[in-house]
């Protein structure tokens, strides 16, 4: 099977790169709380074309290009976001010749899982003896 991914990490690579990982998912969920707004969206509803909605719109637009710019430093790092409400990511990785994701969820003190790219979180095995 050919892979998928570009990049691989290594187990530390990937340990190393949870700081940012973690800044980028907190970036990302303010951003979506942004977008989410609802006295924001009630105010856009309400603001006439051409007029930018005013702070509601600045609101909107910030959230919107926090979020773009977080997801596009994760593609380029080509770390894949699961589940941004549980923090799961994947890092590409290769193990005995094969792509595998080496799994980390928001709270573990780090990468200590991984799972073949068709199984996802149900199929998460432990690194040590897994």
């Amino acid at each position: 099977m050919a892979s998928v991914h570009s990049r691989h990490y290594t187990l530390e690579q990937a340990n190393a790169a949870l700081p940012r990982v973690v800044e980028l998912l907190e970036t990302l969920r303010s951003a979506s709380a942004r977008l989410g707004d609802r006295a924001a969206r009630e105010a856009l509803s309400g603001a006439t074309p051409g007029n930018g909605g005013g702070d509601a719109g600045r609101t909107v637009s910030e959230g919107f290009m926090a979020m773009r710019e977080a997801l596009l430093e994760l593609r380029e790092r080509q770390v894949v976001l699961r589940d941004l409400h549980r923090g799961l990511v994947d890092f590409p990785a290769l193990r005995g010749g094969h792509e595998v994701y080496l799994c980390w969820e928001e709270g573990e003190s780090e990468v200590g899982w991984w799972h073949p790219p068709d199984t996802g979180f149900a199929g998460r095995r432990p690194l040590e003896g897994g």
